[in-house]
This record gives C-alpha cells, sequence and structure tokens, in this order.
C-alpha cells in the first residue's frame, strides 16, 4: 500500500512538473501582431456604429457620450438604476439604444456589440477596474 501512495505521488508531482508548459498556449510576435490588429479593428468598427444612429431616430451615442466619455466601462458590473438590477456593460449599451436611440436591442453576441464595447473599453484603456463604481 505504502508503494502505491509514493508511485501516486510521484506521478503526481510528474505531471504537474511536465504537463502545465504543454498545456499552456504558446504563441509568437506575429500572433500577437495580428491579434491585436483584429481587435483595432473591431474598435475601428465600433467607433464608427457608435457616432451613428443605431435606432430609428437620429439620436447617436456620441451626443450624450462624445469619445465615450462618462461610459466608465471599468466601473461594469454594477447596480444601474434604469435597469434596476446589476448589469454589465453590454445591457447597458443595450438600455441605451432602445431608450435615447429608439432602436431595437442588440444580441449579446452581435458583432456590433462586440465592436461597441471594444470601442468603449479602449477609449478608457489605462484606468483602473473599478467594478461596482458609481
Amino acid at each position: 500500500m505504502i508503494k502505491t501512495i509514493k508511485f501516486t505521488i510521484l506521478t503526481l508531482i510528474t505531471f504537474a512538473l511536465f504537463a502545465s508548459p504543454a498545456l499552456s498556449d504558446e504563441f509568437t510576435k506575429k500572433d500577437l501582431e495580428r491579434w491585436q490588429a483584429e481587435f483595432m479593428t473591431a474598435v475601428k468598427q465600433g467607433e464608427k456604429l457608435f457616432h451613428s444612429s443605431l435606432g430609428r431616430n437620429t439620436v447617436s451615442c456620441d451626443m450624450c457620450h462624445p469619445n465615450a466619455t462618462n461610459t466608465h466601462p471599468e466601473t461594469y458590473p454594477k447596480f444601474q438604476k434604469q435597469l434596476g438590477k446589476v448589469v454589465g456593460l453590454r445591457e447597458m449599451i443595450n438600455w441605451c439604444i432602445i431608450n435615447p436611440l429608439e432602436g431595437d436591442a442588440l444580441k449579446m453576441d452581435d458583432p456590433r456589440m462586440i465592436a461597441l464595447e471594444a470601442y468603449i473599453t479602449y477609449e478608457r484603456r489605462g484606468v483602473k477596474l473599478d467594478p461596482g463604481k458609481h
């Protein structure tokens, strides 16, 4: 029985030492450059959407939030009084599309939603995360 326990411990130690690096992601500088370029494409798409009308009236996001100011994505999730509950940034984006813009909600995985979120968060890059803050 002691031999079985020793063997099990040795097996676990061996797995921990050698399996972790094999399971981690490996990527190159070229990968990082490509991923950053794709992210910036989403940011640029989001910026265009932010400055356009996403609803049935002529209101756009930038009319209340020039250059995504006062959106504070770093504070989400948080209690949002307009919705009466704790929400994530995407839910608040939809609230704005539905209400001030008089548009239809975007699905959470809609590429336009992802682009809007990318632009809004990019504009606040460098700001410390502070979920729940008002």
